[in-house]
């Protein structure tokens, strides 16, 4: 079974070709140190929750957009590597690939795959 990392992040609207620019660059990176595959989603149906919700959880303003996004790795052990890596790696520092939203308010995750159909 495989690895996934998942990454939900509120991106200002206006930065939507920026994020798609940064997610192109990352996506190399990431593959170079062994991910799969690299899935890179733009919010267009994500309702605001009275309780919890994606927009409630990355803190979502009225001019921002919920992003989810997961890499699938082949092991938590490729993995592990590839972001030792990737932290290493010149494309991904702030200077050269800077995320265009607030990294403070990113959730992300690793989780084992127990099904896949």
């Amino acid at each position: 079974m495989s690895y996934v990392d998942c990454f939900v992040a509120a991106v200002p609207s206006e930065n939507k070709d920026k994020y798609r620019e940064h997610a192109k660059i990352s996506a190399v990176v990431f593959k170079e140190y062994g991910a799969l595959q690299i899935v890179e989603n733009w919010g267009d149906d994500v309702p605001d929750g009275e309780v919890t919700s994606l927009p409630l959880a990355v803190q979502a303003k009225e001019n921002e957009t919920v992003v989810f996004s997961w890499v699938v790795w082949p092991s938590k052990e490729v993995r592990d590597a590839g972001w030792g890596a990737m932290m290493e790696d010149p494309r991904m520092s702030e200077e050269n690939n800077p995320m265009p939203f607030d990294g403070k308010r990113l959730i992300y995750g690793g989780f084992n795959t127990i099904l896949e159909s």
